[in-house]
């Protein structure tokens, strides 16, 4: 339509009444350039960062550099001033101290930095039929039959007798060997495609090749498994009983890449959810005169329901806040009651290949921004937070004051499934939560999908909560 055109009533009254999510691409070009930039070092980090343990170690590094100090209870704090918390090697916590006092409440923003992948079982070394294998155990809600026939890498830590810890990290390097999951061929496989898809590839058949070569000697009745061994012990000095002290994790090998001939996609391992912890991170680091002070949470084990020491189902982050109101002289429920928190996690990118499963009123879209989940859970909600509408509103004002790209979505349709964050947990602490993240293809597969520019908005989403 033309300047000189004049609009019907029927059609300003449209645009005045109704609301679409705008297209970025359409409306703010110049997004592109700077969502760009921003993920080259994005892109950079997830091809280094492959376990929870090396993001936590990663972060703690980046917070050092950044000037972030280890948080001491017993010293007093100003505004501007920067701490952090590491918890076991697998979460951390960083803080940036506001101008306004403690009792005022925080802005918290929790993303989990674990993912779907395999761990070794405790005794996970065998030998069949002239082949050693890994056993493992899946982490996570995963389809098992999208982890055969790809390159695997290996990555943890293993304790010696001795207490002398190992770090092993195979797979990654292009001169590295990678492991690998076989599946049947085609031309032997009538029976296994008459099982349901889920029951595909089984958990007891993601069997990882690790050798084929026979320990030289005839007196030996596994020498496939020997060689294996006699390698491991030659590199790092292990034994078979070592891997009981051990802690080994597999996922899919290779870099982060592009996606496309506009490269405006990356694929990637672990985006669910490192996509939100990391632009928590930078924003974090780039947050310089908060108004309220920043707790910024990447946290463990959300993939198999936030338990354990490190999982956001402990009193640990709830344990930091108590500290930090001490250390002001404020009550903990002053704090906790007025606080505001983003529940970082991502949510199921609208997928047309398999449109049946999504309510496209109710998806969110790649390209179109940062997702605001006022719920999760699953048929009727369970496992949810459900955001206020006070909540809402205080959320949205601050996107859209700061000219944040966001968008409203949900995991699917009502009963098809859907999926839970941490948002319950930060809610039982008594502090008002919303989910905010980032929308995701392929979510849980070895290799996920996500947009840039939405990556982009969810840093511009938190540098605007945090300021």
């Amino acid at each position: 339509m033309s300047d000189n055109e004049k609009k019907s009533p029927a059609k300003e009254l449209e645009e005045q009444l109704t609301y679409r999510t705008p297209d970025i691409a359409q409306k703010d070009p110049a997004e592109f350039e700077k969502a760009f930039d921003f993920c080259e070092p994005y892109k950079a980090f997830l091809t280094e960062i492959k376990t929870e343990r090396e993001f936590a170690a990663k972060a703690a590094g980046m917070l050092r550099e950044a000037g972030y100090t280890p948080f001491d209870e017993t010293k007093a704090y100003k505004p501007g001033d920067k701490v952090y918390y590491e918890n076991r090697s697998k979460a951390v916590i960083a803080t940036t101290f506001g101008t306004k006092p403690l009792s005022e409440g925080i802005r918290l923003n929790a993303a989990h930095i674990d993912a779907p992948r395999l761990d070794l079982k405790a005794n996970p070394l065998f030998e069949r039929k002239g082949l050693a294998y890994f056993k493992p155990h899946y982490y996570g809600g995963l389809r098992k039959y999208q982890w055969t026939t790809i390159p695997l890498s290996l990555h943890g830590v293993i304790y010696k007798k001795d207490g002398e810890k190992i770090t092993v990290r195979i797979g990654e390097d292009p001169a590295d060997p990678v492991f690998y999951i076989s599946d049947l061929l085609p031309h032997l496989a009538a029976h296994q495609n008459a099982r349901r898809l889920s029951d595909g590839i089984r958990g007891e058949e993601l069997n990882i090749i690790v050798g084929s070569l026979l320990y030289p000697d005839e007196d030996v009745k596994e020498p496939v498994k020997l060689k294996v061994l006699q390698l491991l012990h030659e590199k790092y000095g292990i034994t078979e009983a070592d891997f009981y002290r051990a802690e080994l994790e597999v996922t899919a090998a290779g870099p982060a890449r592009d996606v496309g001939f506009d490269r405006s996609l990356i694929a990637a391992v672990g985006h669910d959810d490192r996509v939100c912890a990391y632009p928590a991170l930078r924003a974090e680091i780039d947050t310089v005169s908060p108004t309220y002070t920043t707790v910024t949470v990447l946290t463990d084990k959300e993939e198999i329901g936030s338990v354990g020491t490190t999982g956001l189902n402990s009193d640990y982050v709830l344990h930091y806040i108590e500290a930090l109101a001490d250390n002001a002289g404020v009550r903990v429920r002053q704090v906790l009651t007025h606080s505001l928190s983003l529940s970082s996690d991502v949510s199921a990118a609208y997928d047309p290949t398999f449109a049946d499963v999504f309510e496209p009123n109710n998806s969110c879209y790649l390209g179109k921004g940062c997702v605001l989940s006022k719920y999760t859970g699953a048929r009727g909600k369970s496992g949810s937070n459900d955001a206020s509408a006070e909540t809402m509103y205080k959320v949205i004002d601050i996107m859209n004051s700061n000219h944040v790209y966001w968008q409203a979505g949900e995991i699917g349709k009502v009963d098809e499934g859907g999926g839970g964050t941490v948002a319950q947990y930060i809610a039982h602490m008594d502090i008002d939560v919303v989910d905010l993240g980032v929308p995701v293809l392929a979510m849980h597969a070895p290799v996920e999908v996500v947009s840039k520019l939405d990556v982009y908005e969810a840093y511009k989403a938190f540098r605007a909560f945090y300021r």
